[in-house]
């Protein structure tokens, strides 16, 4: 289920089934790296409504976090930390955080949910069934990433 309203009326109804949040994690840049962080967000932008499609009632697709990249660890953690325990008072068991950003690594151990990382792979000129396949098979990798953690836990 993805944050618009016409979700809202079946996760209401079947919101014990709904154990996974998916929250992905966009920085911003208006400096030198600014394309790349662009591609990064473009690149997560375009998993996500994918993914959601297949988990549809099992896992909720968040708004992504937006945040500076040039914002302090700790601020940006603490800030999670304050998403994750709302998240978690409201009934998911799961919490995964999606990005392309690198950063996120140095401070994985510190977040109370599970980092995916995925490389930004440069979409802008590719033609569009190579975009395509590329998607796809990066939620081919996803999918079995998470089903691999729900299984761990």
């Amino acid at each position: 289920m993805k944050w618009e309203s016409k979700d809202m009326d079946v996760y209401l109804t079947a919101k014990e089934y709904v154990d996974t949040a998916v929250l992905p994690l966009l920085p911003v840049s208006f400096g030198e790296d600014m394309k790349q962080v662009v591609g990064m967000g473009e690149f997560i932008s375009l998993l996500m409504p994918q993914l959601e499609k297949q988990f549809k009632g099992r896992i909720f697709l968040l708004p992504q976090y937006s945040y500076l990249k040039t914002s302090e660890e700790g601020k940006r953690i603490s800030d999670l930390h304050d998403w994750v325990t709302h998240i978690r008072n409201h009934g998911f068991k799961h919490i995964f955080f999606i990005t392309s950003d690198s950063d996120w690594k140095a401070g994985e151990d510190k977040l109370n949910g599970e980092l995916i990382w995925l490389p930004s792979i440069p979409l802008e000129n590719m033609e569009e069934k190579y975009k395509r396949t590329i998607l796809e098979e990066q939620v081919k990798q996803l999918l079995q990433l998470i089903i691999q953690k729900w299984q761990d836990n």
